[in-house]
Order: structure tokens, then sequence, then C-alpha cells
């Protein structure tokens, strides 16, 4: 009886999504951030450094995100109309 043995369930981080509200694992979510140097980019692999939000993968979210102006607030800067299109484009794929 090791207690190794005993919890060998792997936890996943759950994020909110700034669209919805609602929360779910990571793996889920598309991660906006913000770099050090005070940049704005989409993160699909989750792991560059920089201050991140999240949000679902469906414009649905992404308009109320845009609406409520929710992403800048979490990243506390001005998102460019860029990054809502590369997200809208990313979004459009994975439902079709």
């Amino acid at each position: 009886m090791g207690k190794g043995n005993v919890n060998n369930i792997k936890k996943t981080a759950s994020r909110q999504c700034t669209g919805c509200g609602e929360k779910k694992d990571n793996k889920q979510l598309i991660r906006v951030i913000k770099t050090p140097e005070g940049d704005i980019t989409v993160d699909f692999t989750g792991k560059k450094n920089g201050r991140g939000a999240y949000i679902c993968n469906s414009v649905e979210c992404l308009k109320k995100a845009v609406k409520k102006k929710s992403l800048e607030r979490s990243l506390k800067t001005q998102i460019p109309k860029e990054i809502y299109q590369e997200l809208e484009k990313e979004m459009m794929k994975g439902e079709s």
C-alpha cells in the first residue's frame, strides 16, 4: 500500500471563458496572450510566455467577449482587430 498508487488520476487545469463565463478544461479553450513585450497573439499551443485569457472555440462566445470587452479587460490592453479576425477564422474552421 504505497501512497503513490492511491491517486494516479491526472488533474487538468480548468479555465473560465471570457465570453460565456463557463469553466472548461483549458485544452478545450483558445488562449490569447499578452507577451512580456506587450504584443497580443493567439497561443494555440498554450505554452507561450505571457498573461493569458481564454475563450471557447465558438463564434458566439467571441461575439460576447467583443461586446463586453472582456478580453481587453483580462489582458489589460486594447486588442487589435486582426486578433479578433484570426480568432473568428480559426473558430469557423472548427465549426465546419
